[in-house]
């Protein structure tokens, strides 16, 4: 049960509007809730009641947990890679969730939840199949999960409404609101008007949000205008009434002025996924543009079958030099910028009290070894520095520990709530079994 946690001597990076810095400050943890931080000595003077645990973080830093805002559990890194989107989804992605089945999704969560608390996030926003088995899988594990089904129209082999339904009847709300279930839709090449029309009425009579992909590349664009009398993927949505202030959209990279007007005046949040659009070929998205026009814009890794890595560190890096190369312009995209986006703006798209250190937010933090070369030479109490080193130069290995709704999850690196090693060997199994039924030519089953 979470307990009343006193973390000291850390150098704390609340995200705030100032992008303040504490040099040795303290957080105070109560239940779920953050409810001091300040200088160590200060608060520990107004702590009140006794912590009940006590942790010296020295030669540490804690900030708020990253939300992973567009996100697919993945059972089958490398396989079938270097592919363009079209032909990666036919060869790879479409066969493996074809084939899926509950407890082969049941392991692929495990083993990407685990590995995503190993790179600092505490939030993930997770659209994929048998929802029911990744809500297991989170309230298990101990992460914060948004989920959502893969929807849509039913000749496509994959989810439809009616399991979206089934799924916010069954699993809203379970591990004392720690995870949420949003309505989901694929892309649209394999969705229809009606669909579109549907997911907003499913989402409104639950009072939920919605995560869909838009424009993520030029094939996507072309084969979505044939199923919607010419519009592009973002007009359609925009037209069937998708896009609104609960809408994540993710990816986004083709924009024309006027879709960006339309993510801007809905209130749309958009989640930017550098390496996966890197990696995929698909282009880079306008990302100082929608920033400049008002749009909230977080940060995905999209999944691992697509970027071969959930390192979020890997993401901000991305972001800022995707934009800087593209722009000419070494001057974008800083690394107070990034780690926002990274942060405080996947949870305010999730509607989520979580992305900062501040008095009344969820305690969703993660600890920071600064003693290694990712952050050598240090300036001692230089915040340009320290971010600098976490955006370009930090990598997952440098999460010491992760803490989720106020609750150790992982500590010196060890995971506290599963078997790691039975994760490991239990995707391993269920990779193999699936990937043999999909040989098998039984991928259509799932």
């Amino acid at each position: 049960m979470p307990k009343r946690i006193a973390i000291t001597h850390a150098v704390v990076l609340p995200m705030d509007d100032a992008h303040s810095m504490i040099v040795d400050g303290a957080v105070v943890i109560d239940g779920d809730r953050i409810v001091d931080v300040g200088p160590s000595e200060q608060v520990m003077a107004r702590l009140s009641t006794p912590a009940q645990q006590v942790v010296d973080a020295s030669g540490k830093a804690i900030m708020p947990g990253f939300v992973d805002l567009h996100y697919h559990t993945a059972l089958a890194k490398g396989w079938n890679d270097n592919l363009p989107l079209r032909e990666w989804l036919d060869a790879c992605w479409y066969p493996m969730v074809r084939a899926l089945d509950r407890e082969g999704v049941y392991w692929a969560a495990l083993l990407s939840y685990s590995d995503s608390i190993r790179c600092g996030v505490t939030t993930v926003n997770d659209m994929y199949r048998q929802v029911e088995a990744l809500a297991d899988a989170a309230t298990e594990i101990g992460i914060r999960a948004v989920l959502s089904n893969d929807v849509a129209d039913s000749e496509f082999g994959l989810d439809t409404l009616d399991d979206a339904r089934r799924v916010l009847e069954t699993r809203q709300g379970i591990a004392d609101g720690r995870v949420q279930i949003r309505v989901g839709v694929e892309w649209l090449p394999v969705a229809s008007p009606a669909l579109l029309k549907g997911v907003r009425a499913l989402a409104d009579e639950f009072g939920v949000g919605i995560h869909i992909h838009l424009n993520e590349s030029l094939s996507e664009i072309e084969l979505a205008k044939k199923r919607f009398g010419g519009l592009r993927p973002l007009e359609a949505a925009y037209e069937q009434g998708v896009l609104a202030e609960d809408c994540i959209a993710a990816h986004c990279i083709w924009l024309t002025d006027r879709e960006l007007e339309m993510l801007a005046r809905t209130g749309t949040h958009v989640s930017h996924n550098p390496v996966a659009n890197a990696k995929l070929g698909n282009g880079v998205a306008r990302v100082l543009d929608m920033i400049g026009a008002g749009i909230n814009v977080g940060l995905g890794h999209d999944c691992a079958e697509c970027n071969n890595s959930r390192d979020m560190f890997q993401n901000m890096k991305f972001a800022s030099l995707l934009q800087r190369v593209t722009h000419t312009d070494a001057q974008l995209m800083q690394p107070a910028q990034v780690l926002h986006m990274a942060t405080r703006a996947g949870a305010m798209a999730l509607k989520q009290p979580t992305g900062e250190i501040a008095v009344g937010k969820k305690a969703d933090l993660i600890l920071i070894d600064l003693n290694n070369h990712m952050f050598t030479p240090l300036v001692p109490g230089n915040r340009d520095h320290l971010y600098s080193h976490l955006v370009f130069s930090a990598q997952r290995g440098c999460v010491d520990s992760t803490i989720v709704d106020g609750r150790f999850i992982m500590e010196n690196r060890i995971l506290l709530t599963v078997d790691e090693s039975e994760i490991l060997t239990q995707a391993n199994r269920h990779f193999q079994r699936i990937a043999a039924r999909i040989e098998r030519g039984s991928e259509r089953l799932g």
